[in-house]
């Protein structure tokens, strides 16, 4: 994170749109406050589509019956 008073963030503005492009923080200040914040827009995720996988998963009509194997097991 990279910290710059406005006076001096306008004099080095190419400078710091390449920080904040190469993914570093640059915050400026004025009197000594931080007043903005510059960093690299990053695009939202795409939401997961409710459906998009129908047709590609299939479960065999003996799903939840017992397993012969085990049937010692069961008791």
């Amino acid at each position: 994170m990279q910290q710059i008073d406005i006076e001096q963030a306008k004099i080095q503005l190419e400078g710091l749109f390449q920080a904040a492009l190469n993914g570093d923080e640059v915050i400026i200040t004025q009197n000594n406050q931080p007043i903005l914040k510059l960093v690299r827009f990053t695009q939202a995720k795409k939401r997961r589509q409710s459906g998009s996988a129908k047709g590609l998963i299939w479960i065999s009509p003996d799903f939840d019956q017992p397993m012969e194997d085990f049937a010692e097991y069961m008791g």
